[in-house]
Order: C-alpha cells, then sequence, then structure tokens
C-alpha cells in the first residue's frame, strides 16, 4: 500500500465529525437544544458516545461544528458574490436574499434561527456565538449592498439597518414559520407565489424613483 494513501480508519476518521455533526443538527431542530443529549446524537449518527467524546465535550461544540460545517461556507460564498456584483447592487440583493432562501432558511439549517429564538435566553454563549458569525456577517453583508444601491442612486435613501431589516425580516419569520408552525398550519400562498409577491412589495419601496426631466 502507497504509504501515503489514508487507510480505510483514518478516510472514516476524517468523515466523522462532519457526520456527528449533521445528526446533532437533526436534532438540535427537532427536539430543541436543551431537550437533545449527547447520547441522542451518537445513537443518530450510529456511534458510541464514547466516539462522539473523541471529537465533541459538549452539546456547544457540536453546534460551533454544525455552524463552521454548514452555515460559514455559505456566508463566504455570499461574499464572494458581493464582489463580483457589486456594481449590479438590485441584481445582487435579489441574488443573495434568493440564495439565502434555498440554501439556508428552507432547508434543515433554517431551524437555527428558531432554535436561538426559542432557547438564546438559556444558551446565551451559543446565542452570542451564532449571532457574531452568521448574523453578524450576513447583516453587514446586506446592508453594504443596500448602501451600495443608494450610493449608485439605485436604491432610495434611508437608514441602511431599517432597510435590511425591512427587506430580511420577511424571508426570516417564513423560515421560522416553516420550521415551527408549517406542521399544524396551512400556508395558501405557494412558494412561488409568495416570492413573485415578496419581491414585487420589496423592490418598489426600495428602488429609486425614476429621475424627472423638466419640460
Amino acid at each position: 500500500m502507497n504509504p501515503t494513501e489514508p487507510t480505510r480508519r483514518q478516510r472514516r476518521k476524517e468523515v466523522r465529525p462532519a457526520e456527528l455533526a449533521a445528526a446533532a443538527l437533526t436534532l438540535f431542530v427537532e427536539k430543541g437544544f436543551a431537550a437533545t443529549r449527547l447520547d441522542d446524537v451518537a445513537a443518530r449518527a450510529g456511534v458510541s458516545k464514547g466516539t462522539l467524546y473523541l471529537y465533541f465535550d459538549s452539546k456547544e461544540a457540536l453546534f460551533r461544528a454544525v455552524i463552521e460545517e454548514s452555515v460559514l461556507p455559505l456566508i463566504d460564498a455570499f461574499e464572494i458574490k458581493e464582489e463580483a456584483l457589486g456594481a449590479d447592487p438590485e441584481r445582487l440583493l435579489r441574488e443573495l436574499l434568493v440564495e439565502w432562501w434555498d440554501s439556508f432558511g428552507s432547508t434543515p439549517l433554517g431551524g437555527t434561527c428558531k432554535l436561538m429564538i426559542s432557547e438564546a435566553g438559556n444558551f446565551p454563549e451559543v446565542a452570542a456565538y451564532f449571532n457574531d458569525v452568521v448574523i453578524g456577517r450576513w447583516s453587514a453583508l446586506l446592508c453594504r449592498v443596500i448602501e451600495s444601491g443608494m450610493e449608485q442612486g439605485v436604491f432610495r435613501r434611508g437608514n441602511p439597518e431599517a432597510l435590511r431589516q425591512m427587506v430580511f425580516y420577511p424571508l426570516l419569520m417564513r423560515s421560522v414559520w416553516l420550521h415551527s408552525m408549517a406542521g399544524c398550519v396551512a400556508c395558501r400562498a405557494a412558494p412561488d407565489t409568495y416570492f413573485d409577491t415578496y419581491f414585487d412589495v420589496i423592490f418598489r419601496g426600495l428602488l429609486a424613483a425614476p429621475s424627472q426631466e423638466n419640460p
């Protein structure tokens, strides 16, 4: 065997932390952070509790792994898109919001927002971490795009933070609803209809009025 080639056991050890993080995410969303035990995570991943402890010594460490494995790469990609489409803030903002929904809000990862809303008070360190590395970066990105649009005359002038909240919070609340109430309350608006209406309302309010030349 080539000495530089990893053994099967080594390859398995490299994969296992990601598997544990995926199992933890599923349980955090299903049961909540407080109700999830490390035993539950190990059982869901199909490993012993001792194996889990080789990689993670607490639920907090598992939560950080979920974010580092699955969420931070998405934000990295969003920031790369900002560099590529910065000259077209309307298109950039639209694509960022769609991609946030497709890759985060509508997926199990979106359940982390519901988790923070419901359990932040009991786990302030976890909430602070999520705020710093996820909410902070995403919010700053949206604010930069809105400020750039104002500077280019594409978006109306206003408070960037207030506009960011008005633009993003409807999607955030839809994600929270999806991961909480969707199982018991029917949604009468199909996703395509919702997003067509959402973007129509958002951009009608956000885009700058066309300049009018004097007759």
